[in-house]
């Protein structure tokens, strides 16, 4: 299957540094659907990561404080020995880390269940979304994607599924232990010394105020590296994708001089936003290592008074040293939470979005369609206050070959979307055998419409798979017998496995022509009673044209077909040619009626012809 790699140009390359947040336009909505709606069906297993985060973190907490206890038993033993004592207890050191250990054990225990279940609880979250999705896209209507590109809707499926997935797999552990370890260590930090803890926090608005003038002056600079890598990307992917045109036209050497100069600016933006930011390692270490002097001295100094333990001091330092982490870690998640949030929201948007409702007050008898077709004054537009489809009058017989022609912006292509109710007429009818295409589900009247279109579409699977896409119950020899109509059997016999040979894009020993021709064999193998035909043959070579014509007169036998004709010469033989321009139809008739008149169409055809011969 053809991916499309349309769109706009991504940002390729590492980023480092500041990174700036997309924030969701509301927060507390959107929050609140998402545990409402989605999370509150994970009560107990959220219950049980709270609960095991809290007691992991507890855990972990209290293990300074124990290996404190043995470092004083140390210090007093050996003091003990010194002055003529037992000297050191190792019975008791040996208690003490084995409780230490203990504890290690269950808070790596405990941390590792409610990982588990917090996995489990995203992915479970992820494949509900996912599923959501996948249906909801099936019932929105084709206004919903003319409007928007197909790399934003993959962006929906794909990119901010997984930011909701990760950023809520992590952020709600993380959220929750690094508060617990903020308020628990704090609790130890007072319970040793409160003076020392009052130096530890004086600590923290110096370590802030340098944090946030680092951040700003960098942020500017990562911004403008992300914005000059953009244009380095894409000017090598513009360079490189049309080399031949720059060899061609002697362009090298501006092309070297305009790279040379985004990249030097690149290079200017990138030296200094690494450099600043560079800047913030070595100044935090230093504003650290200030403050665990001072809690060494004054921790010395109490420590000689006889109000603290050696131990005391040497637990105190390491609750400072994982003091700030937290508050770190809390920014952190600060900045994921607004990335899912604000994922979260594109998705909630996407699943609102307004779906294709079927209003049938009666249901019209699908099994006997003849293919006979009405347009009773059709009126239509994308947009009610622009009409592009005026006033649409046509009739036509069951079996007949009618050819719409036209300038681009005629309104040739919407008729066609009209037809399968892509959308619905403003006022007037579609008829088919004088029932309402309204009267029919949009699945039923779809069943009797087969499309070969300009795009040829082709899914990754094998080539019997492709052809039975409109009729999967087909057997093998249905299948044969329609690639046989559609003149490419001979060639699918000649492909490695043939019938069961998978396509995907590495398929390049399959020709746009002999890709059409197995569209062709899918529309003949679903036998629809109305075909819709948008001729395909301008990029092709002569002889290949011909073998898809050969194969659409063998599809069109007995079917109503509707031809979008780009070349006025392909569709001579027409039943009836429908001439539109700005949305109606100004002339209708065969090739030699509509020729005769040297009207529209005669001044349509002559100008094709005259393009050829210039």
């Amino acid at each position: 299957m053809a991916v499309n790699r349309s769109g706009p140009l991504r940002r390729m390359g590492p980023r480092r540094g500041p990174v700036v947040v997309e924030k969701a336009n509301d927060f507390k909505g959107t929050t609140k659907k998402l545990v409402k709606e989605y999370l509150s069906k994970y009560k107990i297993a959220l219950t049980i990561v709270i609960l095991f985060a809290v007691g992991s973190t507890i855990f972990s907490i209290v293990g300074p404080k124990i290996l404190g206890n043995a470092t004083t038993e140390i210090f007093n033993g050996i003091v003990s020995k010194l002055s003529g004592g037992s000297g050191i207890d190792f019975g008791k050191i040996a208690s003490i880390l084995l409780t230490l250990l203990t504890l290690y054990i269950i808070s790596a225990v405990f941390s590792l269940i409610q990982g588990f279940t917090m996995t489990g609880v995203s992915q479970k979250l992820t494949y509900k979304l996912r599923n959501d999705i996948a249906k909801k896209i099936n019932h929105l209507p084709m206004r919903y994607f003319d409007k928007r590109t197909n790399g934003e809707v993959l962006s929906i499926i794909t990119n901010d599924i997984d930011t909701l997935s990760q950023n809520l797999n992590q952020s709600i552990t993380q959220i929750i232990t690094s508060i617990c370890t903020l308020i628990g260590i704090l609790i130890m930090m007072i319970s040793i010394s409160w003076e020392m803890t009052l130096v530890s926090i004086i600590i923290l608005p110096v370590t802030i105020f340098v944090v946030k003038n680092v951040v700003g002056r960098s942020q500017k600079y990562f911004t403008a590296q992300q914005d000059y890598l953009a244009q380095v990307n894409g000017q090598v992917e513009e360079i490189y994708g049309g080399h031949t045109i720059v060899k061609a036209f002697n362009g090298e050497e501006q092309a070297i001089n305009e790279f040379e100069k985004a990249n030097k600016k690149l290079y200017e933006s990138g030296w200094k936003s690494q450099f600043i930011s560079g800047l913030m390692h070595p100044i935090m270490n230093f504003i650290g290592n200030v403050g665990y002097v001072a809690v060494s001295i004054l921790g010395g100094y109490l420590a000689i008074k006889g109000k603290i333990t050696v131990g005391n001091i040497q637990s105190f330092i390491q609750y400072n040293k994982q003091f700030t982490q937290p508050i770190n870690q809390i920014a952190q998640v600060s900045a994921m939470l607004q990335s899912m949030v604000a994922a979260a929201e594109r998705v909630f948007e996407f699943l609102e979005e307004d779906e294709e409702v079927e209003n049938i007050e009666k249901t019209a008898n699908i099994e006997n369609v003849k293919g006979n077709v009405e347009f009773d004054h059709v009126q239509f537009g994308y947009d009610e206050d622009r009409i592009i489809i005026n006033d649409f009058n046509a009739k036509i017989k069951q079996g007949q070959k009618i050819a719409i022609v036209g300038p681009t912006g005629a309104g040739k292509t919407t008729m066609v979307k009209l037809l399968m109710r892509f959308y619905d007429v403003n006022q007037g009818a579609i008829l088919i055998d004088g029932h309402n295409i309204k009267d029919f589900t949009r699945a039923d009247l779809r069943k009797n419409f087969g499309m070969v279109l300009q795009d040829t579409w082709l899914f990754g699977g094998t080539v019997k798979d492709n052809i039975k896409y409109g009729k999967p119950e087909a057997t093998d020899a249905e299948v044969i017998e329609a690639a046989k109509s559609a003149h490419v059997h001979h060639f699918i016999k000649t492909l490695p496995k043939a019938y069961d040979m998978v396509i995907n894009e590495e398929s390049s020993n399959i020709s746009a022509g002999q890709k059409q021709l197995l569209t062709i064999a899918r529309v003949i193998l679903a036998d629809p009673k109305i075909l819709i035909l948008d001729e395909a043959t301008s990029s092709i070579d002569t002889r290949t044209e011909q073998r898809i014509q050969s194969a659409m007169d063998n599809l069109m036998k007995g079917r109503t077909s509707f031809i979008i004709a780009h070349r006025l010469s392909t569709i001579k033989n027409a039943d009836l040619i429908l001439v539109m321009n700005h949305g109606d139809i100004v002339e209708q008739g065969t090739h030699e009626e509509l020729l005769e008149k040297g009207g529209f169409y005669s001044d349509l055809y002559n100008s094709q012809f005259e393009e050829v011969e210039e």
